[in-house]
């Protein structure tokens, strides 16, 4: 049993680049028992046989009876052999690439970890929210909305993500030693570090576990500066999950640096602010960082670094007047199991404190609840830019002394009261004209002959009685608008006093056209059942006057016997009853008469009323609901209840 070794391939190809010939190997002396291998013929002719017959066993090949010192089969030139390796060569090449794909495709799927999930409480939040983006659209415009469609987004991209890893930056100010904190946190020197500034141009992530490559691509991090740390099992078991990302310092002269930060830092999980005993109380970033991320104090650590250069108690007196600060800007600490920020001090380049802030790190990492309180906390302070746009301190909405208020407005700018009068009096006029003695109804008729029916004046008069009714209806809506948006934020207070004002346009042509349908009926007024009897009596009082006159004429002419006492009296009964008669049914018809007035007057008043309402009420109840609508969802943001009603 012989092996073929490199040197003998190389005899081999040597055969194809013109060496010895067949018959010279044929010609040369065979091996015999204990040499120390075959002839460059047999060794060639063993691969050229493994190759095209595909066996992979070197060890034991078939030879040809008529010649032991060839393979069966025959014997073929190097340059069919070269083919024929070269062929399998590719093919072999081909499937391993395939089976390599295969591998990594079923690596991959294997380590792709479950994506984020939020409870239930910060689900309704982020529903809320996006509902209250929605029903805002149309009233506040897209500047004021940005934020809160930002955070939306941010959400939902990272609810698609890993739940399995947490994402922590570190940041700080040029010379705070954050990266150095990265590499020591790391195990190995991956982050530069020196005296030039700025040292890092770039972020630089590290994860300490597979699956976390879409994660560090929603951070814009190219391939060539994702590292992983040092290989150790203590360090990957303590902090598995964790990706770590160092970030350029917050106050770079280079612009890109600061804008990179202020990107990456809106996508986190967490994040580390560095700072060290010469720059800790620096006003840049507790202006710019620290104060207005008050809120996010629970994904938040505030390590305080290079300690090793402060003597004796210092290091504890610089940490105290840290928590100071901190607590001047609003930042919870999670001091005696509380949550909030987490505040610490270490030496990045002694090691000092580095194992506390790896232990206290690794927990939180473990904890998996990191995305979901940054998210939580986005939310908030969302919620707190948009509450000016939506809190009230006071009762908002219509009242119903408002909305009597603007109908009686509205029903005075037709003249309902009038109208009413108006009404009385004819039914009054018509009750005297039926009741009234046939002396009086003469005199009247006279005197209505003699007035005009028409001239300037009156025309005058009701030309200015109807620029008196618009501008009453124009002081109407303007009152009632200004009763409705009183006490709501400015962008709903405009859309209500919008609403009015389109409601507005045709109103007073309208209520002219409702006066004239709903005004006094055509024809004369009804008549009370005693109005027979009344005319009656007044014929027959009338009847009297003419009996007696006429009686009291015969006996003057001397037709009829003198007896003044009877035609006189005739003629005192009539003459007084009639009056008496008139006078009763006048008192008779104020009742049914001012019933008459009051029933014009409030079919007038309910038609503009019902007018109003229409145009101008129902768009102002409908933009106030939908007020109260975004302020529920608000308060749903929020998760408490907010002030007004």
């Amino acid at each position: 049993m012989t092996a073929v070794t490199d040197q003998d391939h190389t005899d081999g190809m040597d055969h194809g680049r013109g060496g010895d010939t067949r018959a010279e190997r044929l010609g040369k002396p065979s091996p015999v028992e204990g040499d120390s291998g075959p002839t460059p013929v047999r060794r060639r002719s063993v691969e050229a046989a493994k190759e095209v017959s595909g066996r992979a066993d070197t060890d034991k090949v078939a030879t040809d009876p008529a010649d032991p010192g060839e393979p069966a089969g025959g014997w073929d030139d190097g340059l069919i052999a070269r083919r024929v390796n070269e062929t399998t060569a590719a093919q072999q090449a081909a499937e391993n690439r395939a089976s390599r794909a295969q591998a990594a495709h079923t690596a991959k799927a294997a380590h792709v970890p479950a994506p984020l999930a939020y409870d239930g409480p910060l689900r309704s939040r982020l529903d809320a929210l996006r509902e209250l983006v929605g029903l805002s659209r149309t009233r506040l415009d897209s500047g004021t909305l940005a934020e809160a469609g930002r955070v939306l987004d941010e959400a939902a991209a990272r609810r698609r993500l890993s739940g399995q890893h947490t994402v922590v930056a570190i940041a700080g100010a040029t010379g705070s030693g954050k990266s150095q904190l990265f590499n020591a946190l790391a195990g190995v020197a991956i982050s530069e570090t020196g005296v030039r500034r700025p040292t890092t141009a770039a972020p630089i992530a590290c994860s300490w576990s597979d699956g976390a490559a879409t994660l560090i691509d929603r951070l814009g991090i190219p391939g060539r500066l994702r590292r992983r740390p040092l290989q150790s099992a203590e360090m990957e078991a303590q902090l598995r999950g964790l990706v770590l990302v160092d970030l350029p310092d917050h106050d770079s002269a280079a612009v890109a640096h600061r804008e990179q930060v202020d990107r990456v830092l809106a996508l986190v999980d967490a994040v580390i602010w560095v700072v060290d005993p010469e720059k800790y109380a620096d006003a840049i970033i507790h202006e710019r960082y620290l104060r207005p991320m008050a809120g996010h104090a629970e994904v938040m650590f505030v390590v305080l670094n290079q300690i090793d250069r402060l003597p004796g108690e210092a290091a504890d007196q610089v940490l105290d007047d840290l928590r100071r600060l901190l607590d001047e800007d609003g930042i919870a600490l999670g001091e005696y199991g509380e949550p909030g920020a987490t505040v610490l001090s270490l030496s990045a380049l002694t090691g000092d404190g580095i194992p506390e802030l790896r232990e206290v790190l690794g927990q939180f990492v473990a904890s998996r609840g990191a995305a979901a309180r940054r998210i939580s906390a986005d939310v908030d302070a969302a919620a707190w830019r948009l509450r000016p746009v939506y809190a009230t301190a006071r009762r908002t909405g219509l009242s119903e002394e408002a909305r009597d208020e603007f109908a009686a407005r509205l029903a005075d700018a037709v003249g309902a009261t009038a109208a009413g009068e108006a009404a009385e009096r004819a039914w009054l006029r018509n009750a005297n004209r039926a009741c009234g003695t046939p002396w009086l109804r003469l005199w009247r008729w006279y005197n209505d002959r003699r007035e005009p029916t028409t001239g300037r004046l009156p025309v005058r008069a009701q030309a200015d009685e109807e620029a008196t009714a618009r501008q009453r209806v124009e002081q109407a809506v303007r009152t009632v608008a200004d009763r409705a948006s009183g006490g709501l934020p400015a962008p709903w207070a405009q859309a209500v006093r919008e609403a009015a004002v389109r409601g507005s346009q045709g109103l007073p042509e309208a209520l002219d056209e409702l006066a004239a349908r709903a005004g006094l009926p055509t024809g004369r007024p009804p008549r009370p059942g005693w109005w027979p009897a009344a005319v009656l009596a007044q014929a027959s009082m009338t009847i009297l006057q003419v009996v007696g006159g006429l009686w009291l004429l015969g006996q003057i002419i001397g037709f009829m016997t003198p007896n003044l006492a009877v035609p006189v009296l005739l003629m005192v009964a009539g003459i007084i009853g009639g009056p008496l008669v008139e006078w009763s049914c006048r008192l008779a018809a104020r009742g049914p008469a001012r019933r008459y007035g009051f029933d014009a007057e409030r079919r007038l008043r309910e038609a503009a009323s019902g007018c109003g309402r229409a145009r101008v009420l129902d768009p102002l109840a409908a933009e106030l609901l939908r007020y109260r609508e975004v302020r529920e969802q608000y308060g749903r943001v929020t998760g408490a209840g907010i002030g007004g009603g």
